[in-house]
């Protein structure tokens, strides 16, 4: 009898039931395994016991590696944390040969494990809520053990055929060619589990004896670095640090192995004197957790330093501000989202810094080019992620990113003001409203580096409201002097010019650090019904941002008024010269 289609039937069976357990576990766990996994990675070990804890659950450190690469892009995990997931992760999908070894093939459990199914597929098709989710990982559970009973039958026609055990094992060919069929096995499944559960399986068929199966799943863990590498080709640099990290990580736990096979085969044939054990499934599964953890143990302390290693190999090329902006994210949109939002608090600090800059010393020539480039990608990004009106927060995370781009903007056609302007910002009559502008938008670095204090958010909504009512009020008196003659026409619109550049300075300032410092916004008219400046023309206005100061901005004589109580002067100033 032929035992192909009962090997292909096998594997394939037991690769769906795996693609199912882990995807029904991560949706029925939502959030929570994000927020647990960005919450208890602190330290190494704590990053350490994270991953292999996530990766027992969900059953692929596959998925936990694709998960880690997201955060650390979307810059919620440091590089350092990362490595120690993936670690983690390395040692926790051993957890599958145990599984096997306990379970798998010494219970006969595929005829138990049809119903399972049967109840995971009903589960899934009438079940409301999360209900569905576990329904996949029941069915997917029970058809990894409904491959494992099929894998099982065809192996022993395949001992038959073809014996493995007869290869030479003895000497560096012969174990090369072991460690070689066992990444080959992984690469063609994609999957080191279903190699190891072939191995397993394989060896209690008679196919491979105990000390090949060893150097088998040495080549499996090798192997399944190339999956990882063919992923990163073309990702984003935290994707092709992590896979390069794995590379190492498992290129020298499976050096490791190999040199000190002989020590591991003394340690288990003296577990197996001692506990009872068989020269089979158990002690394979013992070998596969031993040489990964001697790996995990050695890399660990060294962390950081490993770290500093790949990033020196794999530098960053992106901008600095968008360097976390990554497409692999907008499969997971409540990541990319915190991604988009990091993008534009680091985005939102440089156009402050230019600001204050110009505003303490005068010094009004530092480039916004990296930063309009930098709101141009954010927008992109966010417009390419696929929105969900189902899902509230996520709805009302991306308006507000939409709101602080808005106001970011226009922020960024007032980051070097004209001659006209800067010549009064110095005047006796604005340094009481130059001086509450800098300070308010110190107040907003750090609300956005959080570092302020309690209210600090209160007390800039305070000064913003403040300064717009000094630019009332400097209107009314420059007006008057300007009647009475006690001050030029010319000298009037200038002030009230670089009044209302200040006051708006300061609004937009505050907006754009409500939307991204975290506490909700209070509703502000000017976000749903412009006027002046808050118009289509603030938009235009940020392309040419960076034209020196030439020509008139919108907060200069003849511009459109950003106020309606601004609408005599500008009418008036349409008649004098700027």
């Amino acid at each position: 009898m032929n035992p192909l289609p009962g090997l292909l039937g096998g594997i394939g069976l037991f690769l769906l039931g795996m693609s199912l357990l882990t995807d029904g576990l991560r949706d029925f766990a939502g959030d929570s395994l994000r927020r647990g996994l960005m919450r208890f990675t602190g330290t190494p070990l704590k990053a350490f016991l994270s991953g292999m804890l996530v990766t027992l659950l969900i059953q692929s450190s596959s998925a936990t590696t694709v998960m880690v690469i997201g955060f650390v892009s979307a810059g919620l995990l440091t590089f350092p944390q990362a490595l120690g997931v993936v670690l983690g992760a390395s040692v926790g999908t051993t957890g599958t040969s145990w599984i096997i070894a306990w379970i798998g093939l010494k219970v006969k459990v595929g005829l138990y494990a049809l119903p399972l199914v049967g109840f995971g597929a009903f589960l899934r098709l009438l079940g409301q809520g999360r209900w569905p989710a576990l329904g996949t990982a029941l069915a997917g559970f029970g058809l990894i053990f409904v491959g494992i009973d099929t894998l099982q039958a065809g192996m022993q026609g395949m001992a038959e055929v073809f014996n493995l055990a007869r290869l030479p094992v003895r000497g560096v060919l012969g174990g090369a060619a072991a460690v070689l069929i066992g990444m080959v096995m992984t690469v063609v499944m994609q999957s080191s589990s279903v190699a190891v559960a072939m191995t397993l399986t394989a060896m209690d068929a008679g196919a491979v004896s105990f000390e090949q199966a060893t150097l088998l799943v040495i080549g499996a863990a090798i192997g399944t670095t190339v999956t990882g590498a063919l992923a990163a080709i073309g990702a984003s640099v935290p994707a092709k640090r992590t896979a390069v990290a794995h590379i190492l990580f498992n290129l020298s736990a499976g050096a490791m192995a190999v040199l000190l096979l002989p020590l591991f085969l003394r340690a288990i044939a003296s577990a197996q004197d001692r506990f009872g054990w068989t020269e089979g499934a158990t002690s394979l599964a013992a070998f596969h957790t031993a040489f990964i953890g001697l790996g995990a143990v050695v890399f660990l302390p060294l962390v950081n330093r490993f770290a500093s290693t790949v990033e020196r190999l794999i530098p960053e090329e992106r901008p600095q501000i968008t360097r976390h902006l990554d497409r692999t994210l907008k499969s997971t949109p409540a990541v990319a989202l915190e991604a988009t939002l990091r993008a534009l608090r680091d985005t939102a600090l440089g156009l402050f810094a230019a600001l204050r800059t110009g505003l303490v010393i005068g010094n009004w020539r530092s480039s916004t080019v990296e930063l309009e480039q930098a709101l141009a990608e954010i927008e992109a990004f966010l417009e390419s992620l696929r929105a969900n009106p189902e899902d509230d927060t996520l709805t009302r995370h991306r308006l507000e990113q939409m709101h602080a781009i808005d106001h970011l903007l226009r922020l960024l056609s007032r980051a070097r003001p004209s001659p006209s302007i800067r010549s009064v910002l110095t005047s006796a009559r604005l340094t009481g409203s130059a001086v509450a502008c800098r300070t308010l938008i110190e107040m907003g670095e750090a609300i956005l580096q959080q570092r302020a204090e309690a209210g600090a958010q209160s007390r800039m909504r305070t000064g913003a409201k403040d300064l717009a009512q000094a630019r009332r009020n400097l209107r009314t008196d420059v007006i008057s002097d300007s009647a009475t003659g006690r001050l030029a026409p010319s000298e009037a619109l200038r002030l009230m010019d670089g009044s209302r550049w200040l006051e708006r300075v300061a609004h937009h300032a505050w907006r754009a650090t409500e939307y991204l410092g975290g506490d909700p916004p209070e509703p502000d008219p000017e976000d749903q019904d412009a006027v002046g400046e808050d118009s289509v023309e603030g938009w235009a206005l940020a392309a040419s941002a960076n034209a020196g100061g030439a020509g008139a901005s919108e907060d200069e004589v003849g511009s459109k008024p950003s106020d309606p109580d601004a609408a005599g002067a500008s009418g008036a100033a349409t008649q004098s010269p700027s």
